[in-house]
């Protein structure tokens, strides 16, 4: 595979070609109601050429016959050359790498039959089915993927990176007459089968909360103190400023360039945010990512101050500063984009206890249904939410949403927890080319006068 590589990229006219394959089997088990809907094994293997031509722009070739890259090399470069790029296209340097990263689980779920996956599955299904007469449906589904990944490019650039993950997810539907209620969870990481076995009482507390939803109370609109959980808190920095911090977004959108100004403070001293895509473990952690730049930290807000942003190569070469490798793909089908890796609120040093022990009458909402974002403005809805009443977690409520302005939010940030967790959720960003694996991490926060929605 390395010589055809190797000698498909020496053939190239373009001033700058890379080449990435990726080999990838998969397997996934779902059960809707009593009915297994799904059993499938899949092979899936292909392949992307881009070609730059600097005063030009980029050619693109996917293919699924790899047996033939010197076509596909000169078919993305004569795309480049009838493109017509407003200005010339630079790339901004890298070290040339030459690695083979290879994982080792503890216990790999290749080695594990597809009998051994229904089984699993069914059991979490019974548990689902079995747990009250309320439930009038359920899903509950296994996932794993195990993926090679070649890249290389006319700099001298060779990686090669196996990349596994593995997804359990459940689904719970309630019904008293009209009154209808779901509750989800899904566990996911770059871990062996071992992450999805013991679940049982996962299952059973998605089972519970989906009950007891069904007698919450909608709760009543207004303006409350807010505490976030740490999921809501790690999807809220995702989607309300992650996005924001895309430099692709940036530099395309001059609204976004005068709001998204390095050294403008956004938050109190408390607030640091951060994405890393070198941590072990998590879904969104590779070493490099699909340009071949090295990932690792990059400080977005740093006690309350905007002092980075993400990029690819080119967006860095465009703004004048350096790749944070955050050019990521979604498959072979897909050139890479700029997109977060593992993305979180850095912990703090406040307990759950005292965070709330002063709030006479306040919301804590945990997880996330929905939501959306629009530059700086957002609305999300709690999956669940429990009100604050005088220091103290009192009854469930439902309907919970939230709005408001990011900017304002942050500063309204004014406790930050002590209790940081990676989210362990199968976390997916949708931008541009759907699903692309990714982490949320954050502590408890409170924000200060946030607007809910309700009855």
């Amino acid at each position: 595979m390395r010589d055809k590589i190797e000698a498909a990229l020496k053939r190239s006219r373009a001033d700058y070609t890379e080449i990435r394959i990726e080999e990838r089997e998969a397997t996934t088990v779902a059960y809707r109601g009593k009915d297994l809907e799904t059993a499938s094994a899949v092979i899936d293997a292909g392949g992307i050429v881009r070609c730059l031509c600097k005063d030009r722009g980029w050619g693109i070739a996917t293919f699924n016959d790899r047996g033939d890259l010197l076509t596909k090399v000169e078919q993305a470069y004569q795309c480049a050359r009838v493109a017509q790029s407003e200005e010339p296209i630079e790339l901004a340097p890298i070290p040339v790498s030459e690695d083979r990263i290879a994982v080792t689980l503890e216990h790999d779920f290749r080695g594990t039959t597809m009998a051994g996956k229904k089984a699993l599955a069914e059991e979490y299904n019974s548990i689902l089915l079995g747990h009250s007469d309320r439930i009038v449906d359920t899903q509950c589904g296994y996932n794993d993927t195990f993926s090679r990944v070649f890249f290389a490019n006319s700099e001298g650039t060779f990686i090669e990176e196996e990349r596994p993950m593995i997804t359990l997810w459940v689904m719970v539907i309630t019904r008293d007459g009209d009154n209808v209620q779901t509750a989800t969870e899904t566990r996911s990481g770059q871990k062996g089968f071992d992450f999805v076995q013991g679940r049982e009482e996962m299952a059973q507390a998605v089972a519970q909360r989906a009950v007891d939803l069904l007698s919450a109370e909608t709760v009543v609109g207004g303006q409350y103190p807010v505490v976030l959980n740490q999921m809501l808190a790690g999807v809220f920095i995702h989607e309300a400023f992650g996005h924001l911090s895309e430099s692709d977004f940036v530099y395309e959108n001059p609204k976004a360039q005068e709001m998204m100004v390095l050294g403008r403070r956004f938050g109190q001293d408390i607030l640091t945010v951060l994405d890393d895509g070198s941590l072990p473990g998590l879904r969104g952690t590779h070493k490099y990512d699909d340009e071949g730049t090295p990932t690792g930290r990059t400080d977005l807000i740093k006690n309350g101050v905007l002092v980075g942003r993400l990029h690819s190569r080119e967006t860095a070469a465009k703004m004048g500063e350096k790749p944070t490798g955050n050019a990521r793909a979604t498959g072979y089908r897909y050139p890479p984009i700029v997109r977060m890796t593992n993305t979180a609120i850095e912990g703090g040093e406040t307990s759950f206890e005292d965070m709330i022990q002063d709030i006479e009458l306040g919301i804590y909402a945990c997880d996330m249904y929905g939501g959306q974002t629009a530059l700086e403005n957002f609305s999300f809805s709690s999956a669940y939410a429990y009100m604050i009443r005088d220091g103290q977690i009192a009854e469930m409520v439902k309907d919970v949403i939230l709005a408001g302005n990011l900017f304002t939010t942050l500063m309204n940030i004014d406790a930050i927890g002590n209790d940081f967790e990676w989210m362990q959720a199968g976390g997916t960003c949708g931008k541009g080319q759907g699903g692309l694996p990714v982490t949320f991490g954050a502590p408890h926060i409170r924000i200060q006068n946030v607007v809910i929605g309700g009855k």
